[in-house]
């Protein structure tokens, strides 16, 4: 059994407890992981605080961190495939996305190295004689970032890419749920040569490690990635410390297809859109609305192709699904397609749990028009894609923006002026139109409502990391009037 240890201070640990990772292959047990408990939280973040302010990481200068970062992102190139084949073992996640996806998470380290000496400060023409003004933009502190098992080195990098040229440090915890990748990829941060303490990586529960974590009073700002009840413990917990957090949410996104659109090109970003990733994706279209005169010709093509994935073991370059990520997680999918066939939805395709080992669940549509199922407003986080019809434009738009989230949406029309419209109208933080799941270091990304607040990606993401100090300068030599003398 393959063992693990966190990574406090710039040294590698065991951690206060250990416990069994599950491969979601097979549903057994194969790694095993540090437990980080309260006293490792502590430790943590007092080492990133002192490298914040007392160790060497303070005294480089913003071209040093960018050096860095670039050494950093030609490692994780180069141990892409490492990094992939462990994210595939503890996730379930298939091994042909884990590949490419780590290559590409290279390339937002790189972005943000080059970001690094950009962040610039600013002088204020002020409106008092004798004053100069500037505003310089420091680190915002010690950051807590908390990331799920899904993608969860690019969703890593995405918080530790835009800090680090920020000049901040940071504890990042893993998910307790397939932290293997997270935790190797520490070594590549001590291989790059960050000094200890500015990067410190561990895993543990909720309870007694992400509380700890997002109410520690060293800790200024919470990143996070995950579910919408996980961040109102976040943001309860920052009462404590005052942390300005950074959310970043779950997803129910519509993706709407008009009668004029190139149905083939939609129905293939629609099949990528929910069933990519096994479905485990924050910005998984899982809406599907469509237009009513084509909706029976756009499901068959939609059941067609998702009859045609190959559902197998994630290691396998072959397998286009694998498993669920956890064994709960299915149950939950599960669950919620019973519950949404009770209230009078049809099973297209799929729909039902497979026997045998490990956490599969079959690619799986769900005809939901003109029902009120609730797989139209619950997130699955899985295979399970529920449909709708339209018959104008207003009634897409207001079926698309029925939800309480709001991070991603897709529309499909050939239609320039219509796009223009729906654009404006979508209430989402995420418009992709005749395309699907496109990202970039450049381009920022992030939610509305239930989906959180902040954005991730992009100069944006790293002035987030960072706060004004206003500086004055009176450049009179003549002595400062005595306030208590009337002239």
């Amino acid at each position: 059994m393959q063992r693990f240890q966190s990574y406090i201070d710039g040294e590698f640990l065991d951690g206060e407890a250990r416990y069994q990772s599950i491969d979601p292959a097979t549903g057994k047990n194969w790694a095993d992981m540090p437990e980080a408990r309260e006293g490792d939280v502590d430790r943590a973040v007092n080492a990133a605080e002192k490298a914040l302010y007392d160790g060497p990481w303070s005294k480089m200068t913003a071209t040093q961190r960018g050096k860095l970062l670039y050494k950093l992102a030609d490692l994780v190139a180069a141990n892409a495939q490492k990094l992939a084949e462990l994210e595939t073992r503890d996730t379930g996640k298939i091994i042909r996305e884990t590949s490419a996806q780590i290559a590409y998470v290279a390339d937002y380290y790189r972005y943000y190295a080059g970001i690094a000496d950009k962040i610039e400060g600013s002088y204020l023409p002020i409106d008092k004689q004798d004053m100069d003004v500037w505003l310089r933009r420091e680190p915002i502190g010690v950051v807590a970032m908390v990331v799920p098992w899904n993608s969860q080195l690019f969703l890593s990098a995405v918080k530790i890419g835009p800090a680090l040229a920020a000049g901040c440090t940071m504890v990042v915890k893993a998910s307790e749920d397939g932290p293997a990748p997270l935790l190797e990829f520490a070594r590549l941060i001590h291989e790059a040569g960050f000094p200890a303490g500015v990067v410190n990586i561990i895993t543990g529960f909720g309870a007694s490690c992400g509380a700890a974590l997002s109410r520690h009073p060293k800790v200024a700002h919470i990143a996070f990635t995950g579910g919408p009840e996980t961040a109102r413990h976040i943001v309860r917990n920052s009462a404590e410390n005052l942390a300005s957090t950074s959310l970043e949410l779950g997803g129910k996104s519509p993706f709407i297809v008009f009668a004029d659109a190139d149905l083939e090109s939609a129905a293939n970003a629609q099949v990528a859109g929910i069933f990519a990733a096994t479905g485990q994706s924050c910005v998984a279209g899982s809406r599907l609305i469509v237009e009513r005169s084509i909706k029976d010709r756009f499901l068959n093509l939609l059941k067609d192709k998702a009859e045609a994935i190959r559902v197998g073991t994630p290691l396998d370059m072959a397998t286009e699904v694998g498993p669920l990520a956890t064994k709960r997680q299915q149950d939950h999918v599960a669950a919620l397609i019973h519950k949404s066939v009770q209230s009078g939805a049809r099973i297209v395709t799929g729909g039902q749990m497979p026997s045998g080992d490990g956490f599969y669940f079959p690619p799986t549509i769900l005809d939901c028009d003109g029902v009120a199922s609730p797989s139209l407003a619950e997130e699955f986080f899985g295979p399970v894609l529920s449909v709708v019809a339209f018959d104008t434009e207003a009634e897409a738009l207001k079926l698309a923006n029925d939800t309480r989230y709001g991070l991603a949406s897709g529309v499909f029309t050939q239609n320039l002026t219509r796009a223009h419209r729906l654009m404006k109208g979508i209430r989402a933080g995420i418009v992709w139109v005749n395309t699907y799941r496109a990202v970039s270091p450049i381009a920022p990304f992030g939610g509305f409502g239930l989906s959180g607040h902040g954005r991730e990606g992009g100069l944006a993401a790293a002035l987030d990391y960072t706060r004004t100090k206003t500086i004055w300068l009176r450049t009179s030599d003549d002595p400062i009037p005595d306030p208590f003398v009337m002239r």
